[in-house]
């Protein structure tokens, strides 16, 4: 086993090449990510229909060739649950995967069995068992055990079958598109997220008053460029809930600033000057150079959303379980509110939820707009159906 681990650069980039002629891969990587500013890369497996291997990259110092091909329009990369790998890939080359499959997603189309961990998913696609349990090891150690070099390699040996099942039954279904559509949108919500300000996944923000949130927009930003610095997690450097009471109390001195509970502690008190600073300079902008406050969405029809949004959530369970689709890849409850709220207000065409675009609107679309504008009247068809109700359209005389 341990002979496929590669510890060259030579070696590597041989796989790498060979990679390029087979033009489809399988890939994961094995990371920790408990005390560092971003997950360290610990391992990176590999599976053609030819060949498994893992790649060191505490040894590999150069991974520019792996990069490059998986931002290639010719290789098909293959993950499962890649959050990890595509974010890997961006903060290497800050490009997005050109031609990524996650067959996760793709098994939420093609049934309703979404999400399924990898062990789960062979079982259903494939019949077939993997072992081993490691996911609570320290990747970092070294050397690595045999034991853990096998569980790696399986966590890409059966990829590109279950891949090829499943596009099959997704041709099948006619549900190809449906399947580029959502690995793009995947990818582009993961390169949002890779480039958003972590300030703004500040809870509560909303509650904040516009010189409130100049100040936690100062202290967040001093917190992330801190964190890369020290290479640390950002709760270490300051907690959110620090961060929000130092943005409301707006501490004018240091004694002030180490006043809450929970503040007065060495680590926070050697950087109290830094953070007093960051509050000054938002107390001296000037009121036109403050931020908007930050919207909560529309409050008006709060109880409407909510009746309303439960209401599309039956409809879209039965429609889902009817066409054998995952419901939690489909929407969340957030979605269906946002789909009454814009429908409510009658959003432009450029501001309509997911639910009404794309693959989405094909499936459920117009029935959920159908069932707000009052058109289609709901019963109770089979008792004993997986989707047992009836959506009529009414009779417009």
């Amino acid at each position: 086993m341990s002979e496929r681990l590669i510890v060259e650069q030579d070696q590597f980039e041989e796989l790498c090449d060979h990679i390029r002629d087979v033009g489809v891969v399988a890939f994961d990587t094995e990371f920790v990510s408990e005390n560092s500013f971003r997950p360290l890369l610990c391992l990176l497996q590999f599976a053609t229909a030819d060949r498994s291997a893992l790649v060191d990259p505490f040894q590999i110092q150069n991974l520019d060739p792996w990069w490059d091909l998986m931002c290639d329009e010719h290789t098909t990369v293959i993950v499962h649950g890649g959050q990890a790998e595509v974010r890997f890939c961006l903060w290497a080359t800050g490009t997005t995967p050109r031609n990524l499959v996650d067959v996760q997603l793709a098994e939420g189309l093609r049934s309703r069995s979404y999400p399924l961990a990898y062990s789960n998913l062979v079982g259903r696609v494939l019949g077939k068992s993997v072992h081993g349990n490691e996911t609570r090891t320290d990747w970092r150690h070294r050397p690595l055990s045999e034991r853990q070099l096998r569980y790696a390699l399986e966590d890409t040996e059966h990829l590109i079958e279950i891949w090829a099942r499943q596009w099959a039954d997704l041709q099948n279904l006619g549900r190809q598109h449906w399947a580029e559509a959502e690995f793009e949108r995947y990818i582009s919500n993961l390169t949002t997220d890779v480039g958003e300000e972590s300030w703004r996944r500040l809870p509560g923000l909303h509650k904040l008053s516009r010189r409130c949130l100049a100040i936690a927009i100062e202290l967040g930003r001093w917190r992330e460029q801190e964190a890369e610095r020290r290479d640390r997690l950002l709760r270490r450097v300051l907690r959110d809930d620090l961060l929000l009471d130092i943005a409301r109390r707006k501490p004018m001195t240091i004694k002030d600033l180490l006043a809450t509970r929970d503040m007065n502690r060495g680590e926070y008190r050697k950087s109290a000057d830094e953070m007093l600073a960051c509050v000054k300079r938002a107390l001296a902008l000037p009121d036109q150079q403050l931020p908007q406050r930050i919207s909560a969405g529309i409050n008006g029809h709060q109880q409407d959303e909510q009746v309303l949004g439960k209401l599309l959530g039956l409809a879209l369970a039965n429609r889902c379980a009817e066409m054998n689709v995952a419901l939690q890849l489909v929407g969340t409850t957030s979605d269906l509110r946002q789909l009454v709220r814009s429908h409510m207000n009658e959003l432009p065409d450029d501001e309509r939820p997911g639910l009404t675009r794309g693959w989405r609107a094909e499936l459920c679309g117009d029935l959920l707009t159908d069932v707000l504008d009052g058109n289609v009247a709901i019963r109770v068809a089979d008792l004993h159906s997986e989707h047992p109700l009836a959506f009529d359209r009414r009779d417009p005389g």
